[in-house]
């Protein structure tokens, strides 16, 4: 995928105007960025729930595992701001995000897409512990909604840069969140995400592989995520780490 030779917005003024197929493109992202989630969604609770039939978990646990470090290193690579500084050399500010959205998309829809089925149950829940199984889901789904409400959806579909570009402001600076959800763990959107893998009451094997090596990335990646914040708010983020202990799991991490 190739984005449209422009001149940078700093240099051509409040008149400049990113062609129409540029927009498509940006906007086109942000679909591809929805369907990701939605293909992650019906993959987690529709295909992940089916048992696979008997055999070794290895071998398919191992494909599993490669698969998502694609993912995850793709992730780490671009959040470091030595390589977010040399891609905004070679791609105009506007569409750098949106770049990152297309290919953190679709490595998703990929993963999601050949992920193999791992033989095994791990537990089924009956009763009153289904429900309570479910309710974890419910709460890590509300948990995951409010924390990207906070720091700009369309931001993270890469549309904003694109938006304010056009407008002739400068790129909204996007502020840190520290209050709602955020006041429980710093990373309200990764308790989400664990509650909602964890939750399942039928818990096959697939699913398992799936919740662990997932989880198992963001605790590992959040060290790193927050030195990047620290090195873009200082001294504010500081304080709010003193103010907010927990990183991703009260009173266990």
């Amino acid at each position: 995928m190739s984005l449209p030779s422009l001149p940078r917005p700093d240099s051509a003024g409040p008149e400049w105007r990113p062609p129409a197929g540029a927009v498509a493109l940006v906007w086109t992202g942000a679909l591809v960025f929805v369907v990701s989630l939605a293909a992650f969604l019906y993959a987690y609770l529709v295909r992940f729930g089916t048992e696979a039939g008997s055999g070794s978990w290895i071998g398919p646990a191992l494909v599993d595992v490669a698969l998502f470090s694609v993912f995850a290193l793709h992730h780490s690579l671009f959040a470091r701001m030595r390589l977010k500084s040399r891609l905004r050399r070679a791609i105009p500010p506007p569409y750098d995000r949106s770049l990152y959205t297309w290919l953190a998309s679709l490595l998703l829809i990929a993963v999601v897409w050949w992920w193999r089925p791992v033989p095994g149950l791990l537990y089924s829940l009956q009763g009153p512990w289904w429900w309570a199984g479910v309710a974890l889901q419910v709460t890590g789904t509300a948990l995951t909604a409010a924390g990207s409400r906070a720091v700009d959806v369309l931001d993270l579909a890469g549309v904003r840069p694109l938006l304010s570009a056009r407008s002739g402001r400068p790129p909204a600076h996007v502020p840190l969140a520290t209050t709602g959800v955020f006041q429980i763990v710093r990373h309200p959107l990764y308790l989400g995400w664990a509650l909602l893998v964890f939750g399942a009451p039928h818990m096959t094997a697939t699913r398992g592989v799936f919740a662990i090596v997932s989880t198992a990335y963001l605790a590992l990646a959040i060290p790193f995520e927050e030195r990047s914040l620290g090195d873009a708010f200082g001294a504010e983020y500081e304080a709010y780490r003193r103010a907010v202990k927990w990183r991703m799991i009260p009173w266990v991490y």
